[in-house]
């Protein structure tokens, strides 16, 4: 059951900045005004709960060492509590369809999905599907998972390494990859030439399957775009949402076609990819950036707003679009992202001294509270 309280003596993010004013929660929505018991939140701001877009941190939560993977229900719920302490009210949880097996493999994928269907999170959880566009025998088998569990957001990626393949080559981190994946590196680097053969028919089917998930209304976007020329054919086949190009060229064709770019806020934080390749706070300077997702660690999203804040790079407003009002529009999620009186009461609280969180609320439930946030919730009515 939703809470109902009145929250005054904080600073409340708007589009302009910190402000003074009192926020009312009733039947799980933001009120301007509502009769209810009051907390003072006095030194402290309030902000929009974290829209994650895209984030796999959830792995870790389901399979803390190899092999294990018994019971995803409890990593789910695992998953969900480092969710709430880390702000973030709605999230996308980012599963692989792929030929690398394991923990990415198809088999996993019905896994996973059978599991979070039947978990009850605290965190608002969507499913985002990253297919491996070159398993063609198995189209059939995806789209039908994605029928089944209603899958509204799918990512076409191809990870192949097709450059080595071509040249008869074998590709680089191939023995580590086929233990992953369960095979032999003979027989894994025989699924890759065989998947690599079959590219034209690929470039033949893909455009149907697209054709058919958007038809489904299911939300397409591509992942690890390089070249204009790799973004303008995507953008034809209706995958509109650019993940994580690796490029600026890729980056700007993005943009140039209009599908909204998003990056990762551990690049934020680390200063550049791991791979040392895009910078996104350059990229965000310059207006080429969306959405900032979490991708791999939870606190990034919070690390990287205060980073972008502290060096300059944007306001505390236009940063935190990044991780809010930005991701629940390319979602399609126009009940949140913002604090508006009619909107889901999805709320982070953090101490301004430290910036450290200490509640989330998630339409209206309370999904998290620790520290003074949580003393002053807690006290008794004068």
């Amino acid at each position: 059951m939703s809470v109902k309280l009145r929250l005054t003596g904080a600073e409340v993010l708007g589009a302009n900045g910190l402000e003074a004013r009192d926020l009312g929660i009733c039947d799980g929505l933001l009120q301007s005004d509502t009769d209810a018991r009051e907390i003072d939140l006095s030194d402290y701001m309030i902000c929009p709960a974290f829209v994650d877009i895209h984030g796999d941190g959830f792995e870790r939560h389901l399979a803390p060492r190899r092999g294990v993977l018994k019971d995803l229900g409890q990593g789910l719920a695992s998953s969900d509590a480092e969710l709430a302490s880390n702000g973030i009210g709605t999230a996308v949880l980012a599963q692989f369809f792929s030929w690398e097996g394991g923990m990415r493999g198809t088999e996993f994928a019905a896994r996973f999905l059978a599991a979070h269907h039947a978990a009850q999170m605290l965190t608002d959880t969507r499913v985002q599907l990253r297919f491996e566009t070159h398993l063609l025998a198995q189209y059939a088998e995806f789209e039908a998972l994605v029928a089944e569990y209603d899958v509204p957001y799918v990512v076409f990626n191809d990870h192949l390494p097709h450059a080595a393949l071509a040249k008869g080559k074998k590709p680089p981190r191939l023995t580590g990859q086929a233990l992953k994946s369960g095979r032999s590196p003979e027989a894994h680097l025989a699924l890759l030439q065989k998947l690599h053969a079959q590219s034209d028919a690929v470039t033949a089917a893909l455009p149907e399957l697209a054709a058919r998930l958007s038809a489904r209304g299911v939300r397409l976007g591509a992942h690890d775009n390089e070249t204009a020329e790799q973004v303008q054919g995507f953008h034809e086949l209706g995958a509109s949402i650019g993940e994580f190009p690796v490029t600026r060229e890729a980056a700007e064709a993005h943009r140039a076609v209009g599908a909204p770019v998003i990056l990762g806020s551990p690049n934020v934080v680390r200063g550049g990819s791991h791979s040392g390749r895009l910078s996104a706070a350059e990229l965000i300077a310059d207006g080429l950036c969306n959405a900032l997702a979490s991708d791999y660690h939870y606190p990034a999203m919070k690390q990287a707003v205060f980073r972008l804040v502290d060096e300059g790079v944007a306001s505390l407003a236009q940063a935190w679009a990044l991780v809010s009002s930005g991701p629940a529009g390319i979602l399609g999620l126009t009940d949140r992202g913002e604090i508006a009186a009619g909107l889901r009461a999805d709320l982070v609280i953090l101490r301004k001294e430290t910036r450290q969180i200490e509640a989330t609320v998630v339409g209206g439930n309370i999904t998290y509270m620790s520290g003074g946030a949580a003393q002053r919730f807690l006290a008794p009515p004068l």
